[in-house]
């Protein structure tokens, strides 16, 4: 075996093994997160911060791991809810930078789930002059995401919130119902089922209410009758 062919082999064995730590550390990441997220303890949200410097850490320790990048934006989004007005669009800023960072470097990371993210943060937050929300922005970075994973539960699920939030309701529960019926990822069963579980809610609520739309407007004929 040539020398050349040596160190190319123990190039990619070290950066696969750095990789498989880096991949643990950020399913831990994800794990710790979705536990606080999905609990329903109000003092939960306390140990955001700490799991920012732990995703900070990670992405300094590992400069090149655009997932640590990913994860430390959304859990700095995350925590944006639970901070003064003036603080939290500082944050969901930043965390804005970041994701378009880790789009700039490796858009398919994470199976795109930079641009879900930033694109719920663009149909979240407030337009100009006070944020950056844009509405079509979203769309087109939702789109852009289900094109690289159209079967994450994620990307299901929040393209149906951002269309619902439209009153495309018959367009939503179609994304829905994907979201619901996605593979749930083997490391991450918890996140993912949570996330259905939402999903399925929404679905339901999203049914109930064509269902009063239909009812409402099948009264008002009769109202219209008798006013005649």
């Amino acid at each position: 075996m040539k020398k050349t062919t040596i160190v190319a082999f123990l190039l990619l064995t070290s950066s696969k093994l750095l990789a498989s730590g880096v991949d643990s550390q950020i399913d831990q990441l994800e794990s710790e997160w979705a536990k606080i997220y999905y609990s329903e303890n109000s003092e939960q949200h306390n140990h955001y911060p700490h799991l920012i410097k732990k995703a900070k850490k990670i992405s300094e320790e590992h400069p090149h791991a655009v997932e640590a990048i990913i994860w430390q934006a959304i859990i700095i989004a995350t925590n944006a809810a639970y901070e003064s007005p003036f603080k939290a669009l500082s944050s969901i800023e930043t965390a804005k930078e970041l994701l378009e960072q880790s789009i700039k470097t490796q858009p398919e990371a994470l199976e795109g789930a930079a641009f879900v993210v930033l694109a719920t943060l663009y149909y979240m937050s407030p337009g100009w002059p006070i944020s950056f929300g844009n509405q079509n922005r979203a769309e087109l970075l939702f789109k852009e995401a289900l094109k690289i994973n159209p079967s994450s539960i994620d990307s299901n699920y929040f393209y149906a919130d951002y269309l619902l939030s439209k009153d495309e309701v018959k367009d939503a529960q179609v994304y829905f119902k994907r979201a619901i019926s996605a593979p749930v990822r083997h490391n991450q069963v918890y996140a993912d089922t949570q996330l259905q579980e939402e999903a399925r809610t929404a679905l339901i609520n999203s049914q109930q209410r064509t269902l009063d739309k239909g009812r409402n407007k099948f009264l008002s004929l009769f109202t219209s009758a008798n006013a005649e």
